[in-house]
């Protein structure tokens, strides 16, 4: 990479099924969130290659009741980011409960809370479109066929105006049962362009898909369809699903994320042009001749200083940054103390202990893309036994590291872990004794996802129990995760502090 390139992926970590907008000179990017709160996150950035998240559109999922538990695979699945009327909007589909919006005059908010525009079983990925052509307003979806028994297929309706409402019953107006070879086609994004209606969307499944590309005179068809941006013989699978973005200087560009595991979804951000001649005249055309590029020319925008989602935190004041976010709506049990320095987590008494996919006490962060070295300081102070706070890597397997209280009265250092088919953890390594009860902790993630284990107790650091490969859940990508814990019981169990969290780069293991 030189100053006048750039190199994929531009967000190495799970912002996934990315869609962009730009008003004036910033563009602005949102992913799905699934069941974490606050959801809808916010991405900001000058040149399209350095990103910074600036917030969140969605403080709780709703129904809260609904969303007090983990629901890790649920919630916020693929949403659409728009500009209109000088507001920004947001649709995105509840697999079990519908397609809702939420919408603000400025992109930091303050945001209205979520409104159900259509109701139904296995609604997802709707986009809005208001045609300044004809003053109508329409809505695509595609179907989840694991809540609605179908799937392949893409819906369009004319949608109210204001964006509260569809205006009618529906019609299939791409139907990927009848394009031959064609399966799993979903994630539609919706725009006008040269006079035509074009459609966006990827199919073949999310790890060896492609990204097709329909048009239509009519809104409700019928449409023509093309692939736009497949794999070919590069190291980019399934190379799909985002949003088109035009520059102020008329450049276009196409954010698009890969599966990657444990990693999640990455983004990728693709050159695009729109054919002059041949058979792709008219027809858009992605990275290089519908392959993905790995690097490229940078975009003709003014470069911004090098940036990325925060990572690090301090926890100033108690308070965590925008990067963390809990495993389910917060509540009083969630509660964090502020402090002068450092988070002061809440021991939470729960009778999952045992488990943390089943906690909403939680509170976790994307697992970064490259080896890295995640550290944390911690130290408990409960008296509870059984009282427990660490570092975890959780996904449909987890694993953490952390300090415990004995029945003893002593500190332990603990390191523990669960199979994906597993209900309860299991010891990785021998407890040890934590005679301070503080310790520095540390997770080194190499390639493929592979972490080790690590603690010091004030004796130097040391290595423990064996590498554990992090797994994603269907959807969604490892996450890190701090916690802290009490059994069953009353009154209040303690808290523990972390301080000073950091992610380095790592040689690879």
């Amino acid at each position: 990479m030189t100053s006048e390139t750039y190199t994929n992926p531009v967000l190495n970590a799970d912002w996934s099924d990315p869609d962009v907008v730009r008003v004036g000179d910033d563009f602005y990017l949102t992913a799905s969130s699934f069941g974490r709160a606050p959801g809808l996150p916010l991405l900001h950035s000058r040149d399209l290659v350095h990103w910074t998240l600036i917030g969140h559109a969605l403080e709780r999922l709703e129904p809260a009741a609904e969303f007090r538990s983990p629901r890790h695979d649920c919630g916020v699945w693929a949403p659409s980011l728009r500009h209109h009327d000088d507001r920004f909007w947001i649709f995105w589909g509840d697999p079990d409960q519908g397609i809702f919006q939420v919408n603000a005059p400025q992109i930091r908010g303050p945001w209205s809370r979520p409104h159900l525009v259509k109701e139904g079983k296995g609604l997802i990925d709707p986009c809005p479109l208001w045609d300044d052509e004809t003053g109508e307003a329409y809505l695509v979806h595609a179907w989840a066929k694991s809540r609605a028994g179908v799937k392949n297929r893409l819906t369009g309706h004319r949608m109210h105006p204001e964006g509260t409402a569809v205006l009618d019953e529906g019609k299939v107006i791409v139907d990927g049962d009848r394009i031959p070879g064609w399966f799993t086609l979903e994630g539609p994004k919706l725009y006008r362009h040269d006079g035509w209606f074009w459609i966006l969307a990827p199919a073949g499944g999310v790890e060896t898909g492609w990204q097709g590309a329909f048009r239509a005179r009519d809104f409700f068809g019928p449409y023509e369809e093309r692939i736009v941006l497949e794999q070919k013989d590069t190291e980019v699978n399934g190379p799909h699903q985002g949003g088109w973005v035009r520059t102020r200087s008329g450049e276009d560009w196409f954010l698009h994320f890969q599966q990657r595991g444990a990693y999640g979804r990455v983004v990728h951000l693709q050159p695009m042009r729109w054919g002059a001649s041949g058979s792709v005249a008219g027809w858009p055309v992605i990275g290089d001749e519908g392959a993905p590029v790995l690097e490229h020319r940078r975009p003709d925008l003014p470069a911004g200083p090098p940036a990325a989602p925060a990572t690090d935190d301090d926890f100033p004041g108690g308070r965590f940054g925008r990067q963390w976010s809990w495993t389910a709506n917060p509540h009083d049990g969630l509660a964090t103390q502020h402090s002068a320095d450092g988070l002061r987590l809440t021991c939470v008494r729960t009778a999952d202990a045992h488990d943390l996919r089943r906690l909403p006490s939680v509170l976790t962060q994307r697992l970064p893309g490259l080896p890295s070295a995640v550290e944390v300081e911690l130290e408990l102070h409960s008296e509870e036994p059984g009282a427990r706070a660490g570092l975890a890597v959780l996904g449909d397997a987890f694993g953490w590291i952390g300090l415990q209280r004995g029945t003893d009265g002593a500190v332990h250092l603990v390191h523990r872990f669960a199979e994906a088919v597993a209900e309860r953890e299991r010891d990785a390594a021998h407890p040890r004794l934590a005679p301070r009860g503080r310790a520095r902790l540390r997770i080194e993630i190499g390639t493929g996802a592979r972490c080790r284990f690590a603690y010091d107790t004030g004796d130097g650091l040391r290595y423990s129990g064996p590498v554990f490969a992090a797994t994603p859940w269907r959807w969604v990508g490892a996450l890190l995760g701090l916690f802290a814990l009490a059994p069953p019981g009353t009154g209040h169990a303690g808290a523990a502090a972390f301080g000073e969290f950091r992610i380095n780069p790592l040689r690879p293991l």
